[in-house]
């Protein structure tokens, strides 16, 4: 940094004193002349006389380039600072209790609250490395408040992700139906597994995230990834403790008998990748998936869905089975196609915390498609 100030310096230095080498031929000329007229004290008078403006001039320039060295040297110094100051790291602070952001930022920074606002609204204040412009954000013991130098550049907003929940192990997300979780293999489709590593590395280059279980593309809802392979191993390992509740709704064709019920079987897979329930026991992998109805009508059924088991396409297969195929899932005998999409969220995900062993659950509501064929019940109720 100081390198650069010294060679931005003297390179101003030398452009504005660009007169000293010709103040010192004139000196030696003078100094010549004087030699060849030594005969003549007027003459060494006179030379003398003409070397003293040459000398004040050369005085001058001198002071000129000082002067102009100290203003660029002060500009390199600006000018060096400002692009430093973009590499300084953050001052980080501590939440001790709870208070709201605004007053923890008064206390520790001793500026005006208008100052603190202006510091909020360029995007300078991180909570646990995301960024936030709220001034009433509910802080926590435990979390870190960082202050940057420099406003944060705006990250692009991701594609059909919404992150409900991140900390330094996890980042659950809910993602929208279209989306692909993860690509099969080299594509480059978008996924929710591509945008939320590019979101992880621009904290730091070496950030990963790692998938612990998947929704199929045309399926929305609640999903979770880790932020470490330790993580997603003690997640996965540990699936069926750690899970405690996993909750869909499904809209699915025609009016459901049965209020609630289970469905069990053995699903296999054909070449040519539909899973299947298998007619004898033990052929395959178990699968069991509790239904309850919420709304029917003799067109469409709303049901809560809750999985014992997480296999493949298995609600969906045991929807086929019940007589029911989830609406839109032309793959697994659905007629219907006036959703738009496949009538399956995941609503519910609640998890102990693999690291803090804390319970956690996740909730979203149903989406508004699923509601559409029963608007006219409702009225008619009302």
């Amino acid at each position: 940094m100081n390198t650069r100030k010294r060679s931005t310096g003297n390179s101003s230095s030398k452009g504005k004193s660009s007169n000293r080498p010709s103040a010192a031929r004139s000196q030696r000329s003078g100094a010549a002349s004087a030699d060849s007229s030594r005969s003549s004290a007027s003459t060494s008078r006179n030379t003398a006389a003409t070397n003293k403006p040459l000398a004040a001039k050369s005085s001058t320039t001198g002071n000129q380039a000082r002067s102009t060295k100290a203003k660029s040297s002060g500009a390199s110094k600006r000018s060096g600072n400002s692009y430093y100051r973009k590499q300084e790291p953050p001052r980080q602070y501590q939440v001790t209790e709870s208070e709201e952001l605004l007053p923890f930022l008064l206390k520790h920074l001793k500026d005006g609250r208008n100052a603190v606002k202006s510091i909020l609204g360029r995007g300078q204040v991180s909570v646990d490395q995301k960024v936030v412009t709220k001034f009433n954000l509910a802080l926590t013991p435990g979390q870190t408040v960082s202050i940057s130098k420099e406003g944060a550049v705006a990250a692009p907003s991701m594609t059909g992700v919404n992150i409900l929940h991140e900390d330094n192990d996890i980042i659950v997300i809910r993602k929208e139906a279209g989306l692909l979780s993860i690509a099969a293999d080299r594509s480059n489709d978008l996924t929710a597994y591509r945008q939320l590593m590019e979101h992880v590395r621009r904290t730091n280059p070496n950030n990963r995230i790692f998938v612990v279980h998947r929704l199929d593309r045309d399926t929305s809802g609640v999903m979770m990834f880790a932020k470490s392979e330790e993580v997603q191993q003690k997640l996965q390992n540990n699936w069926k403790d750690n899970v405690q509740d996993r909750v869909y709704v499904a809209l699915v064709e025609g009016a459901v008998s049965k209020e609630e019920g289970t469905i069990s079987s053995w699903l296999k897979e054909t070449k040519t990748l539909k899973m299947y329930s298998s007619p004898r026991a033990n052929d395959g992998q178990h699968a069991i998936t509790h239904y309850k109805r919420l709304k029917s009508n003799r067109e469409f059924s709303l049901l809560e869905v809750r999985l014992e088991t997480g296999r493949k396409n298995q609600i969906r297969v045991h929807m086929e089975d019940l007589g029911h195929p989830i609406a839109g899932d032309k793959k697994y005998g659905a007629r219907t196609r006036d959703l738009g999409r496949l009538g399956l969220h995941a609503r519910v995900l609640s998890f102990i915390h693999p690291t803090t062993d804390k319970l956690m659950t996740f909730e979203t509501d149903i989406p508004k498609q699923f509601l559409y064929p029963f608007r006219a019940d409702n009225a008619t109720a009302e």
